[in-house]
This record gives C-alpha cells, structure tokens and sequence, in this order.
C-alpha cells in the first residue's frame, strides 16, 4: 500500500509529464501552474511528518522486540535455575544434577543468546528499511523542488538581464541629452525684475 506521500510525487510528476507544456523553443524547460504545484507540494509538507513519525514507531517496536526477547530469556533461566535446584535436592544423583543443570543452563543461554540476537537483527533491518524508505521519499521530494527552483531561477535571471538591458538604454539615452545651460546673469535679471 503506497503512502500519501508517494502519491503527491506521483501526482507531481504526472502533472509536469502530462499537464505542463515545454517553453518556446526549448526542450528542457517547461511551464508549470504555480498555484497547482505549490498546493501538492503543500500537502507534501504536511503529510512528511506523519510518515516520519509512523518509521519512528516502527522503530521504538525495536525496544519492545527486545525487552520480549529479554523477558522470555528471563524465564527459560529460571526454569533452568528451579530444575537445577530441584536435581540438586536429590542427593543420590547430585553428580548428575549437576552435570544437567549445566547443561540446561549452558543451552537456555545459547538459546536466550540466540533470541536476543535475532531481535536486535530485526529490530534493525526495520529501522533501517524504514529510514531508506524515508530517505528516497525526501529524495524525490528534493529532486522535483530542485527542478523547480531551477526553472525559476532561470526565469527570474531572464527578468532581471532584460530590466537591466531597459536601464542600460534608459541611463545611455540621458547622458545623450545635450541639456542647455542659463546662464547666472539671467537669473539674476530675473529677481530684479520681480523686485521691481
């Protein structure tokens, strides 16, 4: 069963396959609705913790896996420990209460040993298929943002080469202009007239 978010990065990259039209006269860029894109990756952003936060339970699973494996080793020692007690009470075979009750002890460790060994490995396997699973959502999710951040940048450096191309020419057409001075004498006349 596949996750909401995997079927956000379905539904992006279907909408860039099938929805959005390559620019003019390129092969590469595209045109995307930004209101549509910035809705999926919205969403994206909020269901990521909610998977995140499902991997990470799975992962405290691994404490419990543990502490059940540590319970039943628990137990089989001291089913070990009462049989021994128990050969050991006999005194006519004391020698082989011995000699079983070591050998009880020996495999109920071995055995313990072995469960906890096979617990921790699939507690293990478990955390690290659920952070590799997180990892390539993140991963996908990184590669569609940074293809779009690219196509913006690529716009915005058309935007801004052509307002500099407008400034250039607008900054080239006043210091083209030949802006006739008056003279100081003519200003002074001025106020006397005013004066008067």
């Amino acid at each position: 069963m596949s996750s909401r978010i995997e079927q956000i990065i379905e539904e992006i990259e279907e909408y860039i396959d099938r929805d959005c039209k390559f620019q003019p006269l390129s092969t590469t860029k595209i045109i995307v609705n930004k209101e549509h894109l910035d809705e999926l990756l919205r969403e994206l952003r909020m269901k990521t913790p909610d998977e995140i936060k499902r991997y990470q339970k799975i992962i405290s699973n691994r404490d419990a896996i543990l502490a059940d494996a540590q319970a039943k080793a628990e137990a089989l020692m001291e089913d070990a420990q009462v049989q021994t007690t128990e050969l050991v009470s006999e005194h006519e075979i004391m020698q082989q209460a011995y000699a079983q009750a070591n050998e009880i002890v020996t495999a109920a460790t071995e055995q313990a040993q072995e469960i906890l060994d096979n617990a921790t490995a699939d507690a293990n396997s478990i955390r690290i298929g659920a952070i590799q699973y997180t990892d390539d959502l993140l991963a996908n999710a990184e590669s569609i943002i940074g293809h779009t951040l690219d196509s913006y940048t690529t716009k915005y450096d058309g935007l801004v080469n052509s307002l500099r191309e407008c400034y250039d020419v607008v900054r080239t057409n006043r210091s083209e202009l030949d802006i006739p001075e008056v003279p100081t004498e003519a200003y002074a006349d001025e106020d006397m007239s005013e004066e008067m």
